[in-house]
């Protein structure tokens, strides 16, 4: 069995409560998190304090996306929302955490430094602890693709979850960047955790007339200014724009509620491009199965029952 997809095998959540204390980074609001354990089976559920009981509760699940501009917002029956979920949703997915409660007390989750590492630092020194209940995998059995204009994103059966992302912001010296990876736990800490949300000088007045990126900072994003990052410190990696789109995407395919083994491709990708396609993909019966992930690691059913091959495109930057 390949040693990478081991936490694959059974649910996850984590072993001690985790708070967080910082800024929403659209709201600018003090934003106050607790992560605590959950039991199998109960998945990544939120609640507001702020709330009346009865009205609080929210389930990360793509049909409960209530909101994409910018950020992925979760709406709940009441008309009550939670916003900027897709960082830490990223994290709980990129670590393999499948169940945990996330409490807050306001509407956004505080952005820390615009990545998802802070997260991933504070989940795995709490402990990451394994449940005596088995994991269900989502597998994708045949390709669903969506356009917008020039922006597309498709789904597509492998044998391995895997993302390849490509951006192009050539007006802004960012240019094209690619990136293809294997995402498992240890390629997501090393490649995807630490890249930054990132943001244009001249977009932000318009964005706060907005109530938009009204947190927003060189402290928790990557600032383009004239062409250029206005950071001090710089870029974490050469590549970080296309690297936290990637991210972006781990966070929003997490939404499925279950771990997506297949290929997901992306040009331009964006929240909504990301929310339109997992609609797509999860009104069409035809186009996934469940499976046990104990069957599928053991290799007790086919990996792909599709009549299109897996993709093949190696954990390397690609030119989609």
């Amino acid at each position: 069995m390949d040693q990478e997809l081991q936490h694959l095998r059974t649910q996850h959540t984590i072993a001690s409560p985790i708070a967080f204390v910082g800024i929403g980074l659209h709201s600018g609001h003090g934003a106050t998190m607790r992560l605590l354990p959950a039991a199998a089976n109960h998945g990544i559920t939120f609640t507001r304090r702020d709330l009346p009981a009865g009205q609080n509760i929210f389930v990360a699940r793509w049909d409960q996306v209530g909101g994409t501009e910018r950020c992925t917002t979760l709406l709940n029956l009441h008309g009550h929302c939670i916003a900027t979920v897709e960082h830490l949703m990223s994290a709980f997915s990129g670590l393999g955490i499948d169940n945990a409660k996330v409490i807050l007390d306001g509407p956004e989750v505080p952005v820390v430094d615009g990545s998802a590492l802070p997260y991933v630092v504070a989940l795995r020194n709490a402990g990451i602890m394994p449940l005596d209940a088995p994991r269900e995998l989502l597998i994708v059995r045949r390709p669903v693709r969506i356009q917008q204009g020039e922006n597309w994103a498709e789904l597509l059966p492998d044998v391995v979850p895997r993302v390849s992302v490509s951006i192009d912001f050539r007006q802004h010296d960012i240019g094209l960047q690619c990136l293809s990876l294997r995402v498992s736990p240890q390629s997501y800490v090393s490649e995807l955790a630490g890249a930054r949300t990132f943001g244009f000088a001249e977009d932000l007045y318009q964005l706060r007339q907005r109530g938009l990126a009204l947190g927003g900072s060189v402290k928790n994003a990557i600032l383009i200014e004239d062409g250029r990052v206005a950071n001090r410190e710089g870029l974490r990696f050469a590549d970080e724009f296309v690297r936290h789109k990637a991210l972006d995407v781990v966070g929003d395919l997490a939404l499925t509620g279950l771990s997506v083994v297949g290929h997901y491709r992306g040009h331009r990708p964006g929240h909504k491009l990301n929310n339109d396609l997992l609609r797509l993909f999860m009104n069409d019966r035809q186009s996934w199965r469940r499976v046990a992930a104990a069957d599928l690691l053991d290799r007790r059913v086919e990996r792909s029952d599709s009549t299109f091959p897996a993709a093949e495109t190696g954990d390397r930057a690609i030119r989609l």
